[in-house]
């Protein structure tokens, strides 16, 4: 997944004057206008790095004199102690600008370091972690950056990415039936259309439309295997809900294309990572 560099510098200005607002007070007033800061940004747990340019972008955009050397790049799995980056410069600039790109870091190398946890949870089966909508509003394309970045793929990013036909969808428009024949005359010949089935009668009826995709909701495992063996390869399977680092390796195993979580991007705490001053 790739990001805008207009929206990432529009996003960084905006975090940065809500951090700051009219300047630094503490660091203006205890340091030299002329004082030259050199500090190490370290990991102080085992991650995986996400948003390493975003927070040596931050110090560049904030730091006139700013110098700064990558050690890691996104999606490096580090041990605790490694260091990410050595940044120089002005040291009330450097110091102004640190919480919000330490901020930026250790939230996404959040996200990333649980997805990885999930991603190598499922390895060797035929289930492929996906992310969902549950996000942060305004920080999405950060958060499935850093999903991607974890090394999961990522679902519809906004909702005019797919037809996704829910439960609310059936209830408004009549039957499941009825509203995948209308979904199927409107939508474009190379868009996904998915159902979300909450029985097996349901699955059963969706498979019949012959639609792209069908979500198992919140179906507990024995249950997704009956759901797989009902479709039988007719269309591709994804699973929903429920869905926890304790569970998804069983779910994983029903036989299921994807499974989607919506606790990677909206329930992962931020990561440890430090600012040392390097003499």
């Amino acid at each position: 997944m790739q990001l805008d560099p207009d929206d990432i510098e529009d996003f960084i200005d905006r975090a940065l004057e809500e951090d700051i607002g009219r300047g630094d007070l503490t660091t203006n007033i205890t340091i030299p206008a002329d004082a030259v800061f050199q500090a190490s940004m370290v990991a102080r747990e085992e991650i995986v790095v996400c948003g390493i340019d975003i927070a040596m972008q931050t110090f560049e955009m904030m730091v006139d004199d700013f110098e700064g050397v990558k050690k890691v790049e996104d999606g490096a799995k580090v041990a605790k102690g490694t260091i990410l980056a050595t940044v120089s410069g002005n040291a009330r600039s450097i110091l102004a600008a640190e919480r919000t790109a330490l901020n930026i870091l250790q939230h996404l190398s959040g996200i990333s370091t649980e997805v990885r946890k999930y991603v190598e949870a499922v390895e060797g089966t035929p289930a492929t972690m996906i992310d969902t909508r549950k996000t942060i509003p305004t920080l999405r394309n950060l958060a499935k950056y850093a999903s991607f970045t974890g090394g999961a793929r990522n679902h519809r990013i906004r909702l005019d990415d797919g037809v996704l036909i829910k439960d609310n969808h059936i209830a408004a428009a009549g039957s499941l039936t009825a509203t995948v024949e209308r979904a199927q005359r409107a939508t474009p010949a190379l868009t996904v259309i998915e159902v979300e089935c909450d029985t097996l009668e349901q699955v059963a009826e969706a498979a019949a439309s012959k639609v792209d995709m069908i979500l198992l909701d919140n179906m507990e495992a024995s249950m997704m295997k009956q759901a797989v063996e009902i479709v039988a390869g007719r269309c591709r399977i994804e699973c929903s809900g429920g869905v926890r680092l304790d569970t998804v390796r069983e779910k994983a195993e029903t036989g299921v294309d994807f499974i989607s979580s919506g606790r990677m991007t909206q329930s992962s705490a931020a990561v440890d990572i430090g600012l040392d001053f390097l003499d």
